[in-house]
């Protein structure tokens, strides 16, 4: 196993890795999603964000927000919304593009696997990237079940892992590729990104978390393919 790989193999080696890589990469990071989606990250999440149909008075939850795109749009469309990450630097940037975009949202730092909410707070929670990395993806889903109302629904965008295991290589070997070069460029390491691989095998995909997530609390569930399969945007309705 690929040393990497085997920083990432427990929960908490996963978690001590994300954290540290999360604070590394903040200021590149709008860059670094542009260039490995060729332009097409902010198509899919103006797609999440039509799909969770905000509007005034909604109160929204963005999780692993990064640096606020998809909270800020849903507060543009009127939503009463907090945006929370793991990373401090994530949020310093965030608050900084809310000022930049005269738009109203609260940004903090928080844990996704232990949100600091009550029950039943938030009409809709979406994440983009990530489910994908979080450390427990059972206790993820649950803590985002308890922080919805019932009815409330769940978002996500994410990478998924093509059915074809022709398709799979090949798209791994291009996020191998690509991420390494960028990781080498701009960090001196070639191994900061090539964690986008990486968690991708280590991620039961988009079916799997669907089941997953209609055994944890919510009624409804199912994934729409994005890019072929590439990527997904799971959408689940809390009970």
């Amino acid at each position: 196993m690929p040393a990497l790989e085997r920083r990432i193999a427990t929960p908490e080696g996963k978690r001590r890795y994300v954290r540290t890589l999360f604070a590394t990469i903040a200021d590149r990071y709008d860059f670094i999603t542009v260039v490995l989606s060729y332009g097409r990250d902010r198509r899919w999440k103006r797609r999440l964000v039509d799909l969770a149909a905000a509007r005034p008075g909604m109160r929204a939850l963005d999780l692993a927000t990064g640096t606020g795109d998809i909270a800020l749009a849903l507060a543009a469309r009127g939503a009463d919304v907090v945006g929370m990450d793991i990373t401090g630097r994530m949020i310093q940037l965030a608050r900084a593009k809310a000022e930049r975009q005269g738009r109203t949202a609260a940004f903090l730092v928080g844990d996704m696997v232990a949100l600091p909410f009550v029950d039943g707070r938030f009409d809709v929670v979406t994440t983009g990237y990530g489910l994908r990395n979080v450390p427990d993806l059972g206790a993820a889903v649950d803590e985002i079940a308890r922080v919805l109302k019932p009815g409330g629904r769940a978002l996500s965008l994410d990478f998924d892992r093509p059915r074809s295991r022709a398709v799979r290589a090949a798209y791994l070997v291009y996020l191998t590729i690509v991420g390494s070069a960028l990781g080498w460029v701009l960090h001196r390491d070639p191994d900061t990104y090539r964690y986008i691989p990486a968690s991708i095998r280590r991620y039961p995909g988009a079916a799997a978390v669907t089941r997953l997530m209609q055994a944890r609390g919510f009624a409804r569930a199912a994934h729409r393919p994005v890019l072929g399969g590439l990527m997904a945007i799971h959408e689940a309705v809390r009970e």
